[in-house]
């Protein structure tokens, strides 16, 4: 199942507090528990004025129609192709 990158412009994201993220994070689950287990929030990260959420998804219009749910801004939308760490520095050709 394809990975995605979703990156999400939230003004000021960052002076977010648990509260807030804890009601954000419910209504999230919330709507993906509507939707069924093909869609699936795996993390995100907070920056100063944007969230970048990793999700595994069937498709990009999952992903869309999820944020239109949850009124969520879904300003850009990537597959991650693959993923590369420092073990991708090792030569393990033997």
């Amino acid at each position: 199942m394809p990975k995605y990158i979703i990156e999400r412009e939230i003004p000021n994201a960052d002076q977010l507090n648990l509260t807030d993220l804890q009601q954000i994070s419910q209504k999230s689950c919330s709507i993906l528990q509507g939707m069924g287990p093909q869609i699936q929030w795996v993390e995100s990260y907070v920056t100063d004025n944007k969230l970048y959420c990793v999700y595994i998804s069937p498709d990009k219009q999952s992903i869309k129609t999820h944020a239109e749910r949850g009124e969520f801004p879904a300003n850009y939308i990537a597959e991650i192709k693959t993923m590369i760490d420092p073990t991708t520095a090792e030569n393990n050709l033997g």
